[in-house]
């Protein structure tokens, strides 16, 4: 007995399922690794009226220091815990063959004070003589901006 084989016609519609299991998986990767690309340690930044701003703050080996709100001290490139006392000479070798010689410094609102002036007077025992701070804008809208 012989069969009779039928021949199915050919699926001319684009199967979707694989792009949106990829592109799925593109997304958690990219909602996983997004947080771990901000330099630095995770601080709340005083806000100001009149920033400045600092483009050489952003740039991938610019010397940064977070001061957090319970006084731990964080040293980007790599984002390592240092103590204050010991945050000169390890600046100091960060600026060894650098041409920018600037310190940025991002504290948490809620830091003590004394804990940024420390920070602050122990890179200027090591020399460290131009620091920057970072601070984010007050997006007021009924505030009028001055322009020099």
């Amino acid at each position: 007995m012989a069969r009779i084989l039928k021949v199915q016609d050919v699926v001319s519609e684009i199967n979707v399922t694989p792009m949106v299991d990829v592109m799925l998986v593109v997304l958690i990767i990219f909602m996983v690794i997004t947080p771990m690309l901000s330099k630095g340690a995770n601080v709340n930044m005083v806000k100001t009226h009149n920033d400045i701003k600092l483009p050489d703050a952003d740039k991938e080996d610019a010397v940064l220091i977070a001061i957090t709100r319970d006084g731990k001290v964080f040293l980007s490139p790599g984002n390592q815990l240092v103590l204050p006392n010991e945050l000169g000479s390890k600046v100091k070798d960060l600026q060894t063959n650098r041409s920018d010689k600037t310190v940025y410094i991002k504290a948490d609102a809620r830091a003590r004070f004394s804990g940024v002036t420390d920070v602050i007077d122990n890179l200027r025992t090591a020399g460290v003589d131009s620091v920057g701070l970072i601070s984010e804008p007050i997006q007021d809208k009924n505030r009028k901006s001055l322009s020099l």
